[in-house]
């Protein structure tokens, strides 16, 4: 099932002067169409997988896929518009075929089958080329092959964009990947839940973490907890879409550290999110091992601030550079004009990481829309001190915002 809303991308198309979006990364690949890229996209070139998506919600997307993952695709995806191109995998299916004749004949029954040529070969990976050609096919099947197409600039490598150009000689190619973006940030129902299991899901984790808080435990040993609690909440909750977990836990006064033994009045950074269908959660929360020296209070005290002067902010209609300002201020008046933070928090979505563009930047000009799922933080890392963090994964609502977390996000000592 696709996430894209194919009303809200013909407005952004319209705006932005595109007859077309033509997406060749896994993870636009997989938003348009639903369906996973396969192991193609591996290498991160373009080519493996490509996805139509026409400004004119009256025209179907299509889909470049390979050999491979065609039977899958089928399945998963509402896209029926697909061109087929071979990965360097060798396959057969010989489920229609006669299983009684000698095996040389039976796999090249299934070979003829699947309308396989003499001479056929397999490239080396993909052929670039040739899915850039199917890609055509696409537009041209929708009279767009003189079209204005929006491709993703910041993803393709310069000969990709040029091997493309080449096969698309008629298309007009133009960045699109603000439309990809502004697209993204503004999610579906499905997508919303996704993020909304995730987050539920770390939190039952740091539960079990605070839990294991105690003199003599290690970082790594937290961060298994943490681990192993989210896998069985998933499997007693029969979660079957839990494609990953991530975590930076960090344990004493060196918050760089991957090591740590927990004392007596050290700090505990617990930053982590779960995936599920890909889409990650993010959650920062932290302990003290024991009562807080007054250092560390006055410290976190500040962050406390700050993150409820952004927060005030955060609804429909703000721009969130006004909620980076608000923060800023707020630490300045707590005592510490010269913090700097580049961002306060970021999109969530299926990116590559766990920050997905948009920003809380003192330059983002994005303007907060009902939909959008964002993490809010105040974090601050002080070699001598520790880790300090409040994060927490936030809705906005049509008049406000929702707080996605169900965790107390002050300081707690354990």
């Amino acid at each position: 099932m696709t996430y894209l809303d194919r009303d809200r991308a013909a407005r952004l198309m319209a705006a932005a002067g595109l007859d077309a979006l033509l997406l060749f990364t896994p993870e636009g690949f997989a938003y348009a169409t639903g369906a996973s890229p396969g192991v193609g996209t591996m290498w991160r070139r373009a080519g493996a997988v490509a996805a139509l998506v026409p400004a004119d919600p009256g025209l179907p997307i299509g889909a470049v896929v390979s050999d491979l993952f065609e039977e899958s695709f089928r399945a998963s995806s509402d896209v029926t518009d697909i061109r087929v191109h071979p990965l360097w995998v060798e396959t057969a299916d010989i489920r229609s075929q006669d299983a009684s004749q000698p095996v040389p004949d039976l796999i090249a029954a299934a070979w003829a089958g699947a309308g396989r040529v003499a001479g056929f070969a397999r490239p080396e990976t993909f052929d670039a080329a040739l899915g850039f050609r199917l890609a055509g096919d696409l537009l041209a099947a929708r009279k767009l092959g003189s079209a204005r197409v929006g491709v993703e600039l910041d993803s393709l490598s310069v000969s990709d964009f040029a091997a493309l150009s080449v096969a698309l000689l008629g298309c007009r190619l133009v960045d699109g990947s603000d439309v990809l973006r502004r697209l993204k940030m503004v999610k579906s129902a499905p997508e919303i839940a996704h993020l909304r299991t995730a987050v539920t899901l770390a939190e039952i984790g740091i539960g079990a973490l605070a839990a294991a808080i105690a003199p003599g435990q290690t970082r790594d040993g937290l961060a298994q907890v943490w681990t192993s609690a989210v896998q069985a909440a998933a499997r007693e909750q029969d979660i079957r879409n839990l494609t990953g977990q991530w975590e930076y836990v960090s344990v004493g006064a060196y918050p760089w550290s991957r090591g740590g033994v927990v004392e007596p009045g050290s700090l505990i950074k617990v930053d982590v999110g779960c995936l599920i269908g890909g889409y990650t959660s993010d959650t920062g929360r932290t302990f003290v091992c024991g009562s807080p020296t007054p250092l560390q209070s006055r410290l976190f005290d500040a962050l406390s601030q700050a993150y409820e002067a952004g927060l005030s902010l955060i609804r429909p209609g703000i721009e969130m550079r006004a909620v980076h300002e608000a923060a800023t201020v707020a630490m300045a008046k707590a005592g510490f004009p010269g913090f700097s933070r580049g961002h306060f928090g970021h999109g969530l979505g299926a990116g590559l990481g766990s920050e997905e563009w948009p920003f809380f930047s003192a330059t983002s000009s994005v303007v907060l829309e009902p939909g959008m799922v964002v993490a809010f933080e105040t974090p601050w890392y002080i070699d001598g001190v520790g880790g300090m963090i409040i994060e927490n994964q936030l809705l906005i609502t049509p008049d406000g915002h929702e707080v996605m977390n169900s965790l107390p996000s002050g300081l707690v000592s354990v």
